[in-house]
């Protein structure tokens, strides 16, 4: 019963092993990743770079914010750039999908490039397991897409609504890193409580938008791929604006108690 009202909305899972393992793999890492930063284990860039320091016998190398973070979204842009580019006989929804990725991680790179005001850095091991874990995402979307070709449409059609989706995400996430990026001046490192747009009730408005970008793909994509990194995508910010606020809160004094993590009056 529950299969069949799920394939009116998705493709049919795919006969191969490898979509069906990475489906299980993102959701479960991407999910164990949002309950380590619940714990205070955090992926050490942005504020958390220098934050519990893992214990190691080996010394960590830090990389500049810039540097880590266009390590870390490159290779998944490449990606998505590539299947345009040689994936040339696809169907408009595979287009629109790849297209979608590409702009994505495109935006990122601007971001980086042109918006974004550094204070930290990031550690090698956290660009790495960003950029393998994005790269490797964005691939599998594709490669499951391509796989249903030729296969019947489900009977409910997402990729229009689904446009609409990311498009509000994107420019929702971009708008409100602007206004993070505003925070400082010329040379300003030290940071301050956010204000304006969403951030008057929820610290990670920006991760709101961005959950809302990758509903969005998953709706133009339709496969269970596609929801199952989505799905893993919620979990992991959900425990990062979670850490966020909790270190806002321990930060700031007068950081308010109303304003949430992530949705508006309610997490």
């Amino acid at each position: 019963m529950v299969v069949c009202f799920l394939l009116r909305f998705i493709f049919p899972p795919p006969p191969s092993f490898f979509i069906t393992a990475m489906s299980m793999i993102s959701l479960i890492s991407s999910a164990k990743l949002g309950f380590s930063e619940v714990r205070g284990e955090n992926l050490q860039y942005s504020k958390f770079w220098n934050v519990n320091p893992r214990k190691s016998g080996r010394k960590q190398i830090k990389l500049s914010s810039r540097t880590g973070m266009l390590f870390a979204y490159t290779p998944a842009f490449l990606a998505g750039l590539a299947s345009l580019v040689f994936f040339t006989h696809q169907n408009a929804r595979f287009l629109l999908l790849a297209s979608a990725l590409t702009l994505h991680f495109f935006k990122r790179i601007f971001e980086v490039l042109f918006v974004h005001k550094y204070s930290g850095g990031t550690v090698l091991d956290s660009a790495i397991s960003i950029s393998l874990g994005y790269f490797v995402s964005t691939a599998s979307i594709i490669y499951a897409q391509t796989l249903t070709q030729g296969i019947s449409e489900p009977p409910v059609d997402l990729k229009y609504p689904g446009i609409l989706l990311f498009l509000i995400g994107i420019s929702g996430n971009f708008y409100h890193h602007y206004l993070l990026s505003k925070l400082r001046g010329e040379g300003e490192r030290e940071y301050r409580i956010p204000n304006g747009g969403l951030f008057e009730l929820v610290i990670c408005p920006h991760y709101l938008f961005e959950i809302m970008g990758f509903l969005g793909v998953s709706f133009i994509s339709q496969t269970s791929y596609a929801f199952s990194f989505t799905l893993g995508t919620i979990f992991y910010l959900m425990g990062r604006s979670y850490a966020t606020r909790r270190w806002y809160l321990s930060k700031f004094e007068d950081f308010s108690e109303d304003v949430k993590a992530l949705i508006p009056y309610v997490f």
